[in-house]
Order: structure tokens, then C-alpha cells, then sequence
């Protein structure tokens, strides 16, 4: 299986390490072993870009939820309870 563009196996890694690693600082790259994605390469600033961007939401419980919240999420369980009773996807 020929690879794709920005993509090479464990065995051109060992072979190619510094060609792969001057591609990584340029764009992103996907590692394969046994043709299956297994590991992505990419610069330091990509890593920070994507951590700084990465989901900052925070989890809660129906304790802490704000009301008007809590009576979506009651009507919402609700509306599937139905759906389900009658039969209707």
C-alpha cells in the first residue's frame, strides 16, 4: 500500500527519520505501522496551537446546572421518552 502525502510506516521513520522530522515542522505527520495511523508528528507550535484551542468546557452535575438549563435537558428526556413509547425513531 503506497503511503499518502505526509503520511510513512514505523519502517520509513528508522529509515527517513530526519527527511520525516524536517516534513513535520512544516505540516503534520502520520505515522503507520501495520497500514493503521497509529502516531501524528507535528512541531511545537502546532502542539501548542492545538492545545490552546483544545475544549475548555467544564463538566458539572444536574446540582450545579443553571435551571433554565436542567428544564431543556427534563424536556428534551421527555420528548425521547415519548418518541420511544410510540415507536417513532
Amino acid at each position: 500500500m503506497p503511503n499518502t502525502p505526509g503520511t510513512y510506516s514505523t519502517s520509513d521513520l528508522s529509515r527517513k527519520s530526519g527527511d520525516i522530522i524536517a516534513e513535520a515542522l512544516r505540516h503534520p505527520v502520520t505515522i503507520t505501522q501495520r497500514n493503521k495511523p497509529r502516531l501524528v508528528l507535528l512541531s511545537v507550535e502546532d502542539y501548542q496551537r492545538l492545545r490552546h484551542r483544545a475544549d475548555t468546557r467544564i463538566a458539572g452535575t444536574l446540582e450545579t446546572m443553571p435551571d433554565s438549563l436542567l428544564a431543556e435537558v427534563e424536556d428534551a428526556v421527555a420528548a425521547y421518552a415519548e418518541a420511544e413509547e410510540s415507536g417513532q425513531p
